[in-house]
């Protein structure tokens, strides 16, 4: 299939998903269009929920399998949205909307390779393409609840913004819900174990806390206290203040340990929400990263947390359009940034795919 063609129609995917609100567990009609999308390149395909999934043409059990991945879930627009969010505009080289960055233009990049390379019969793995519900949310019936229908995934490329250079690393990710203890009581009376006087010093032990072990790829463990909450009369001290933790773990750790950790160094009650969104990575060897370093691509560890949380196989992040632009105000991805992301998507696949031999 020629490439021209099939970027020309990826763009066009992409400002009619840009038109569609899709927020997380909303994106029926997105997954309508998409699979109008594989129907209009006679591409079998089959749904599970909101997720749109297909296989190569030529799928052979006793080949292994590359999983294609990304999601067609947005987050809802900020306030400091200047255009309309739901309106595919073009202004110079720039398509703005929302989700055109994150992850529109991977997800359509992605698609296009897919319908590529469907056809061919001299791959050395199958492709699995899986456009995805729910990313931005973790959700239940996203790319997680496909895992048990789909055949085992041996590697994955996963598609978010990373200036199609190669994200072999991610860090995870434990939310905690902390609480600091004190004595409830009135405001006008003594209290020397107030709640929120006691607070002061454990937010500056979480300023100045570090974690051991450092990353090669993705430096240290990032801990962030970003929400605070407390009383609720004027006049009463309350009993107890509650913290959240952002922590963003990297490879030497895993979730359950850093848990173990901070419940027994914290000086505060710490309670995590989920300990399911574990670091990713790639050997910095396979072949699929050599393939990207032989075009000139450099790798990198990312802060961001992606699908690639909830696969147990090796992955790769990469794709066209910025991080930085991200659940930003008038979201946009350059034009050329879809033409480039599927010509290089394409020949990475060419340099793995068509090898005699991979790992």
């Amino acid at each position: 299939m020629e490439q021209s063609l099939l970027t020309q129609s990826a763009i066009a995917l992409l400002k009619e998903l840009i038109e569609i609100p899709s927020f997380s567990s909303e994106e029926t009609h997105t997954a309508n269009a998409i699979e109008a999308w594989l129907s209009s390149f006679g591409i079998p395909f089959k749904r599970e929920n909101n997720n749109v999934y297909a296989f190569n043409k030529h799928f052979d059990e006793n080949k292994p399998t590359l999983l294609l991945n990304s999601h067609h879930d947005t987050v809802k627009p900020n306030a400091a949205y200047t255009k309309d969010p739901f309106k595919a505009q073009v202004h110079g080289d720039k398509l703005y909307g929302l989700g055109s960055n994150d992850a529109g233009g991977c997800l359509v990049s992605l698609l296009a390779t897919f319908a590529y390379y469907y056809d061919a019969n001299n791959l050395n793995h199958n492709i699995i393409m899986v456009a995805s519900a729910e990313e931005e949310s973790s959700g239940p019936n996203g790319l997680n609840s496909m895992l048990p229908i789909l055949p085992k995934i041996d590697v994955a490329i996963v598609g978010e913004p990373t200036l199609m250079q190669l994200a072999i690393a991610e860090k995870g990710l434990v939310v905690f819900d902390a609480t600091v203890k004190g004595t409830p009581s009135h405001a006008a009376h003594p209290n020397d174990n107030n709640a929120i006087y006691n607070t002061i010093g454990v937010l500056e032990w979480f300023k100045e806390y570090r974690f051991n072990k450092v990353s090669e790829v993705l430096g240290e463990v990032k801990l962030t206290v970003t929400q605070i909450n407390a009383g609720k009369q004027h006049n009463v001290v309350p009993a107890e203040v509650g913290l959240v933790i952002d922590v963003r773990v990297n490879d030497c750790y895993s979730n359950q340990e850093i848990a173990s950790i901070l419940e027994n160094e914290a000086p505060c009650q710490m309670d995590a929400r989920s300990l399911r969104l574990n670091s990713s990575a790639i050997d910095p060897n396979h072949d699929l990263v050599k393939a990207g370093i032989a075009l000139g691509r450099s790798v990198y560890g990312s802060p961001t947390l992606s699908d690639q949380a909830c696969l147990s196989c090796q992955s790769l992040k990469l794709g066209p359009g910025d991080s930085t632009r991200s659940h930003s105000a008038d979201e946009f991805i350059y034009l050329n940034e879809i033409e480039e992301g599927i010509d290089l998507y394409i020949k990475i696949l060419n340099g793995f795919l068509l090898s005699k031999k991979s790992n």
